[in-house]
């Protein structure tokens, strides 16, 4: 029904309606292709309607990313350690180093992180909310000429940032979506469940390639060790579809090829420090 329309007045449908939206969304795919080159949709067909709040998430994705950043990071560095031929004890040793090092250093910098851009929200909230009230018809002006830039007609823009004005609750969840891109019945995020979740993983990332070598030395640990984090990665790279809805055969390739490529790097490099040090 449309908005302000008498209760017995609805929107004419016609057999065109169909053709009409697949036409309306190849030419808004093409505007996207046209203005951004980087940001290109989805091919399709696509699966059931995605979590929006779950890929916004800030403790899932320190989470997943932490993983990662856990596996690739110490698989690197003990693969360069062990191909300078030291003693299994010193991989060992460089392997917990980097673990700890790294998780402290993740959850410390997501927690910074997090906690900035929070702060950094509440203080635009805040100024959005002191606005509204002292300014109330400026800022329904101003809503009303955002729904005019979204297409919408100007006197129909107008009838719904008046409504929309009525409640200052729903006010400021609107100024603040509308203008900020903060939706607040999502939350702002939580540092300390960022921090933690970024810790964990990362640790049990890191302690993926180091296992190996807790119980065996040499080119057995390096291969045993190269296969598991092998496995592991193309896992964390399929969980990662989570977020970016991409196909987990291709994410986790992607994973799995440059995790390859950081370990075969550092593993070389190893190699020929020790041979020049040794």
């Amino acid at each position: 029904m449309g908005i302000g329309a008498p209760p017995s007045t609805v929107w004419p449908m016609t057999d065109d309606a169909p053709t009409e939206a697949g036409a309306a969304a190849s030419n808004l795919m093409n505007r996207l292709r046209g203005r951004a080159p980087r940001i290109t949709p989805h091919p399709g067909p696509v699966g059931p309607e995605q979590n929006v709040g779950s890929s916004k998430s800030g403790a899932l994705r320190a989470a997943i990313f932490g993983m990662n950043d856990g596996l690739v990071s110490n698989l690197s560095l003990i693969c360069g350690v062990a191909g300078s031929g030291v003693a299994g004890k010193v991989v060992v040793i460089a392997g917990f180093a980097g673990l700890l090092a790294g998780s402290f250093s993740m959850a410390a910098g997501e927690y910074v992180s997090m906690k900035v851009q929070r702060e950094v929200f509440e203080q635009l909230i805040h100024k959005e909310a002191h606005e509204i009230a002292t300014q109330p018809e400026e800022e329904q002006r101003e809503l009303a000429r955002i729904y005019e830039k979204k297409g919408i007609d100007p006197a129909i823009a107008e009838q719904i940032s008046v409504a929309l004005m009525q409640d200052p609750e729903v006010a400021l969840q609107t100024h603040a979506r509308e203008e900020l891109g903060i939706d607040m019945e999502e939350g702002l995020g939580s540092p300390w469940a960022a921090a933690g979740s970024s810790f964990v993983m990362f640790s049990i990332g890191a302690a993926v390639p180091l296992l190996p070598f807790l119980f065996t030395s040499g080119g057995s640990a390096v291969a045993v060790s190269a296969g598991l984090s092998a496995v592991t990665l193309f896992a964390v790279g399929g969980a990662m579809t989570i977020l970016t809805g991409r196909r987990v055969l291709f994410s986790g390739a992607r994973m799995l090829a440059i995790g390859a490529v950081a370990a075969a790097i550092t593993y070389w490099v190893g190699s020929l420090v020790g041979g020049v040090v040794g």
